[in-house]
Formats: C-alpha cells, sequence, structure tokens
C-alpha cells in the first residue's frame, strides 16, 4: 500500500496512515514511558514522552512509507548511564516497543472478530481494524529480528554480556545496521522479499491464533 492507493482509493490510504500512525506513536512511547521508569529522562527531556504521533514521526520515513511501502518512526534516545538498572534496562526498554504493538494486535483481533460478523467486511471500521491488526504484526516481528538499530538487537546485546560473546557484540554492533540495510534495500529494488519470506510464518501463525486467516484471505 502507498502511493498507488492514494490514487486509486483515497480512503483507504488515509486509514492506512491513521492506523500506521497510532503502531508508530503507541511503539515510540513505550520506549520513552519504559526508559522514564528506570531513570532516564531524556525521552522525557526531548519531549518523546508523548502521544501525540508528530513528537515521533521521521518525515524522511514517512516520505518514504507513501512513496514505496517502507518506512520508520524517530527512535527514542536513552542514556544506559542514567538506568537504575544498567545491565537489564536496555532490554526492558527495547521489548517496550513490541509488546506494545502486540497489545494492539491483541485488542484490534478481539474487536475484529466481535464487531466483523455484525457490521460486514465492508464497514470503515472492520477495515481500520483490520490495517491496524495487519500493521502492528507487521511492526512487532519487523523490530524483532536481531539487526542493529531494530528492538531485537538491542535484547540480544542485552543477553550477550558474558566475555565469550564480546566479538559477536561487537561484529552485531559494526555491521547489523549494513546487513539490514542491504535487505531492506534488495526487497524494494530488486523485489527479494527475504524480510517477507522471514516474517510470513509468525504472521500467519498469529492471525490464526484469533481466526483471521479468512479475513485477510491467507
Amino acid at each position: 500500500m502507498g502511493i498507488n492507493t492514494l490514487l486509486s482509493d483515497p480512503l483507504l490510504f488515509i486509514l492506512w496512515i491513521v492506523a500506521v500512525l497510532v503502531a508508530l506513536t503507541v511503539h515510540e512511547f513505550s520506549h520513552a514511558l519504559v526508559a522514564t521508569w528506570l531513570g532516564d529522562n531524556t525521552a522525557k527531556r526531548l519531549g518523546r514522552l508523548s502521544l501525540n504521533p508528530l513528537a515521533h514521526i521521521d518525515w524522511f520515513g514517512l516520505a518514504a512509507l507513501v512513496l514505496v511501502s517502507f518506512g520508520w518512526g524517530k527512535p527514542v534516545p536513552f542514556n544506559p548511564y542514567q538506568l537504575k538498572d544498567q545491565k537489564w534496562g536496555p532490554l526492558y526498554i527495547g521489548i517496550a516497543g513490541p509488546i506494545s504493538n502486540f497489545i494492539l494486535v491483541v485488542i484490534s483481533g478481539v474487536l475484529l472478530n466481535l464487531l466483523g460478523p455484525v457490521l460486514g467486511g465492508a464497514n470503515f471500521l472492520i477495515i481500520f481494524l483490520g490495517l491496524c491488526f495487519l500493521i502492528n504484526t507487521a511492526l512487532m516481528l519487523f523490530n524483532l529480528i536481531p539487526l542493529p538499530p531494530l528492538d531485537g538487537s538491542k535484547i540480544v546485546l542485552a543477553l550477550m554480556q558474558q566475555p565469550k560473546w564480546y566479538k559477536y557484540r561487537a561484529a552485531l554492533e559494526q555491521y547489523g545496521a549494513w546487513i539490514l540495510m542491504a535487505l531492506v534495500l534488495m526487497d524494494i529494488l530488486l523485489g527479494v522479499g527475504i524480510i517477507g519470506a522471514v516474517l510470513r510464518g509468525p504472521y500467519h501463525w498469529i492471525a490464526s491464533l484469533f481466526g483471521l486467516n479468512q479475513f485477510f484471505g491467507l
């Protein structure tokens, strides 16, 4: 979905953008909230402890989302040396975003099951809930990929604190972002579909938990 949808179905495009902004805003706000709970006020000082989407929009990332259906929000900064728990704090902050998206997945999935049979698949609310389910599931799974700067890398790095893992930590921190960028560019420019292939199985499984495979034509 992207610029073609804007031209062919503007209303669907608006619903999609709103669903994306909700998912990204809640995701980034959750990072900021947990960082603040753990004693670091960096995100709060920068205005990121907010549910205002404007606080979390990366305008270049939003433009990329519209043009090529792949975008990003503004990462939430934190100072690990200000955390009450410096060992596990980064892990808690990292996992907060995907957990928040999972909560939205559960809410939208339950509402789809309750309201879908009553309102029908053509209803705008049902379409919006379907987009919320789809986008939050995709955002959650994508961010769990263990490559910087995604949340999955923060989780993995927090678990690799023993000296025997130092060289692997260093390699992940040095090359992980480049590997991710290469995968994304290959998917966009060449249509290889590596990331989609990795995420497709977990996505279908989550949709099946809510009985929504048929809803999405899976």
